[in-house]
């Protein structure tokens, strides 16, 4: 007797990882990140051979060495807290649903774990985990849902749920851990630096600039949560790829400014990555700590990523039951 499916399954979905700290492993999993259009824009016959004959060449063993220096014992530290990030929701939901973490790239992928989603649950909701939303992130995703959903065809059992730039319970989550960042610090930072990831101003500007809108939405939310003055906050734009002119200001630029305006204790947070991976600990906690300290600041404080905090699970819960499971 066939098994009764159960009610629903959620796939959270993250960017993705390389599954081994290796030039090998870094070397695949760019190839199908930069491979996508979405990403990279550019006409494939300009862009194909630079990625295969350069990038692809050149990148990969100096990557993976950045990889293995944030590296844990457990794997890569985006997929180990988007594991933990898919555990929490699973029991926020309780028995109703089960939760699993995905990835646009890299293993699981989202095409492999919606065909086993499907073939044990009514419904499927897939879950972004990026609450600004863009072409190369967000929208990314629901191309790629929406293509293995109509090959498996089950386009009418699949949804696809957004996390609001402003969600109450996202904000809660990043203000508790600004605050506990900045708890035993005395004095606490002069400056808050609210960075996310940068797109091109061109992808912008095609886009009506709601990427660059969602982020002022995250910063003045989180800002207002804090009860932080405006004037000692900025919001910046951050792991800038190729030659074009991209959303900014810089944080890279900005943390060497800083200092120049007399801000010697800063803060910085980047809402935009739920999950801390190699453009929080590495772009930011190690080569953006060195730029701030060489150009004459005395304190750093880079604000972890919010996917262990139980108010983002909450928040999730919500957004996956709002249409009723």
């Amino acid at each position: 007797m066939a098994q009764e499916r159960q009610a629903l399954e959620v796939l959270l979905v993250n960017l993705g990882t390389p599954d081994e700290p290796t030039a090998d492993g870094v070397r695949r999993f760019l190839d199908e990140f930069l491979s996508d259009p979405l990403v990279v824009d550019w006409p494939r016959f300009l862009w194909l051979p630079i990625l295969r004959g350069i990038v692809l060449r050149k990148r990969p063993e100096r990557v993976a060495e950045l990889y293995r220096s944030i590296w844990s014992p457990s794997g890569s530290p985006l997929r180990v807290q988007t594991e933990d990030l898919a555990r929490r929701l699973a029991e926020e939901l309780g028995d109703d649903a089960t939760v699993r973490a995905v990835y646009r790239y890299g293993t699981p992928s989202l095409e492999e774990e919606l065909h086993a989603s499907a073939s044990r649950a009514k419904r499927v909701v897939a879950v972004p985990l990026f609450p600004q939303r863009t072409a190369s992130s967000s929208g990314s995703v629901q191309v790629e849902l929406a293509r293995a959903a109509r090959a498996l065809s089950i386009d009418g059992r699949v949804e696809c749920r957004e996390l609001a730039p402003d969600d109450s319970h996202y904000v809660e989550a990043l203000r508790d851990r600004v605050r506990e960042s900045f708890a035993a610090l005395d004095p606490p930072p002069e400056h808050l630096l609210v960075s996310f990831h940068g797109i091109p101003a061109r992808v912008d500007r095609k886009e009506g600039a709601g990427y660059s809108a969602d982020c002022a939405a995250t910063a003045a939310a989180l800002l207002d949560a804090l009860d932080w003055d405006p004037a000692r906050a900025t919001l910046s734009f951050q792991s800038r790829f190729g030659p074009e002119r991209w959303l900014g200001p810089a944080t890279a630029d900005l943390l060497l400014e800083l200092p120049k305006r007399g801000v010697r204790r800063l803060g910085v947070v980047a809402p935009g990555f739920l999950t801390d991976g190699l453009e929080t600990l590495e772009e930011l906690g190690v080569q953006g700590r060195e730029s701030f300290l060489e150009a004459g600041g005395t304190e750093f404080t880079l604000v972890p990523a919010v996917a262990d905090h139980q108010a983002l699970a909450a928040g999730l819960q919500r957004l996956v039951k709002s249409g009723g499971a």
